[in-house]
């Protein structure tokens, strides 16, 4: 598998980076499969730097705060009615497909609700229409300890403590790698068992020790890297960092609790996720 960051910033867009998106990719059956873990503020934009929207095989959300979900709703608006890919036949979508997308119980409720407008006092207002999402997209709930495939990535959920329904998510590719995305979560058991043994363990560092106080929310990056030995991950990637938070102190914090390799994600950075060879060395090969 590869994985290539698309947004990293923590809880709203930043002046470098988009907020929550990984595009992870892998081949199978002669073709190059494609996800999105999460979808968030401005990453869409970010997203055609590496590949088409209309590539994608699959959305899957951890939770439903708008930094993680909410640029599903122009994903909508592409599936509808860009011309080279759906809107081929006079009406939106196509005729193609719907997209899976994976997310919590009322996911479709919810990014229905941030797309649609009332018409109020338009001139035009005859043609406003109902939103039905479901014309482009296939909504799926997750609930803790699914298990689903799509294509060559089998993805298992995992309850994780924020103040949302919220899940970590553990992708194992066809080959045996494995890479765990905490999504947002403080330091618990389940994200603990999610990043069990992962080979690459992408892990939230919001907050920072003796600033952020409150708990149930956010990881800073000394819990993080306590998480990261925990679990026994290979090699820790630290994300979601806000831009007021400086990543040098994060990842010193994560380097006091986990001995392995550590990086900080940042836009196009790219990962490549084997399993820990026979001798035994974490990989953690990282290019841009």
């Amino acid at each position: 598998m590869r994985l290539t960051a698309i947004g990293t910033s923590g809880s709203f867009p930043g002046p470098t980076s988009a907020a929550s998106c990984y595009l992870l990719e892998a081949e199978a059956g002669g073709r190059t499969h494609r996800i999105l873990l999460d979808l968030g503020s401005g990453a869409l934009g970010a997203l055609q730097a590496h590949c088409s929207p209309a590539q994608i095989d699959a959305v899957v959300l951890t939770h439903l705060h708008p930094d993680h979900c909410l640029d599903v709703t122009g994903l909508y608006v592409h599936r509808c009615y860009d011309p080279d890919h759906f809107f081929t036949t006079g009406e939106p979508g196509g005729g193609r497909a719907p997209l899976p997308v994976w997310g919590p119980a009322g996911t479709e409720r919810r990014l229905a609700a941030a797309y649609h407008t009332d018409p109020g006092l338009s001139p035009c207002a005859e043609q406003a229409h109902e939103t039905d999402l479901t014309t482009v997209f296939a909504f799926h709930d997750i609930t803790p300890g699914a298990r689903f495939e799509v294509g060559p990535f089998a993805i298992e959920s995992f309850l994780v403590d924020h103040p949302v329904e919220a899940y970590a998510l553990r992708v194992t590719g066809s080959d045996g790698g494995v890479l765990t995305y905490s999504g947002d979560s403080d330091e618990c058991e389940a994200l603990v068992a999610a990043a069990r043994d992962a080979d690459v363990f992408l892990c939230e560092a919001a907050f920072q020790e003796d600033r952020d106080t409150v708990r149930g929310i956010h990881l800073t990056g000394l819990r993080a890297g306590r998480v990261a030995t925990a679990a026994a991950a290979r090699a820790l990637v630290l994300t979601h960092i806000p831009p007021w938070t400086d990543t040098g102190t994060v990842r010193a914090e994560a380097a006091a609790e986990f001995a392995g390799p550590i990086g900080v994600a940042a836009p196009g950075g790219a990962w490549t996720i084997d399993p820990i060879p026979a001798a035994g060395r974490p990989t953690f090969e990282e290019t841009r």
